[in-house]
């Protein structure tokens, strides 16, 4: 079924928390899973078919590396109060299919910028957590036209020299390891209870369905390979983004990985990646560890209800 603007939409499936689903097609065919809250000019829950007009903001979500849409089930419903709200599935995670040829931020970026380009004219928020901030930053350094802000979310950011030393690689790798052995015996899923106690029932059951398979780990590990990599040339060529606006959410706590030493020096990376932005904002999420979005979903709507009025 497609709607009056041309676009794949699934019909059938009911009211959800996250909205309508809807696919995009990329530029090489692959079709990447997506879910539209309409905003505020229908009724804010599942009318993907409504098109915004000129003036409205669409906001746009950009999960972390081993996540999918259902990470943003606390926030997007939110946002969609004032702007319409769309998060998706890379290619390889939630109902999106693997990409065969690799999963580099160049080739991940450019299929943000293919979902940008279905979800037109903008101008758009864009919202990346986690592997997902830097993903951000570059697919907004090539489309600034569409690009009112960005809000990153306790980002990874090459301005943290922890991120490139060998104990942070070792651990990196043997997360992984390890998460895969988990997914394949069924004994990922108690790890995240936290999150499936956290989100509204619909959005609970994407993620036990979608969440902890193999399959996630493995597109994980395959982004894994190249990421530290791209994202250390960074620290002498980073993407540019000219005047548009930079907020970055930073988390309080130690945890989820991260002990005292590598949150300081994260939480030090975001305010520097804040203030290279001449409109920069540096927040932090006091009852937050890593997982803002789940743990102070209103910090994260709040500041991005800041960009979209004052774009």
């Amino acid at each position: 079924m497609a709607n009056a603007r041309g676009r794949a939409v699934i019909s059938g499936t009911g009211r959800h928390t996250q909205g309508s689903p809807e696919w995009v097609t990329t530029r090489d065919g692959r079709r990447l899973y997506a879910m539209v809250r309409s905003g505020p000019a229908g009724d804010g829950t599942v009318s993907a078919e409504a098109a915004p007009t000129e003036a409205a903001a669409t906001v746009v979500f950009e999960a972390g590396a081993a996540a999918a849409r259902s990470s943003w089930g606390l926030v997007q419903p939110q946002v969609a109060a004032f702007a319409r709200a769309v998060a998706y599935d890379r290619s390889g995670l939630g109902r999106s299919a693997p990409d065969p040829a690799g999963r580099t931020l160049d080739r991940m970026a450019d299929d943000l910028g293919d979902v940008l380009d279905h979800f037109a004219p903008g101008p758009f928020v864009l919202v990346g957590h986690s592997a997902g901030g830097p993903l951000v930053r570059l697919a907004a350094s090539r489309r600034p036209d569409l690009v009112a802000g960005l809000v990153l979310v306790d980002p990874a950011d090459e301005a943290a020299d922890v991120l490139f030393g060998r104990a942070f690689r070792r651990g990196e790798r043997l997360s992984i390891l390890i998460n895969g052995l988990l997914a394949r015996v069924g004994a990922l899923k108690p790890l995240f209870r936290f999150m499936l106690a956290a989100v509204p029932e619909d959005v609970r059951r994407d993620l036990e369905r979608e969440a902890f398979t193999p399959g996630v780990i493995r597109t994980q590990a395959a982004q894994a390979r190249t990421f530290l990599d791209e994202l250390a040339g960074w620290r002498e060529a980073p993407p540019r983004l000219g005047d548009i606006p930079v907020t970055v959410v930073s988390g309080a706590l130690p945890g989820s990985g991260m002990n005292t030493a590598l949150r300081a020096a994260a939480n030090a990376a975001h305010a520097q990646r804040a203030a290279a932005s001449p409109h920069g904002r540096h927040v932090t999420a006091a009852r937050s560890g890593h997982y803002v979005p789940i743990t102070d979903p209103g910090v994260v709507t709040e500041e991005i209800r800041r960009l979209v009025r004052d774009r």
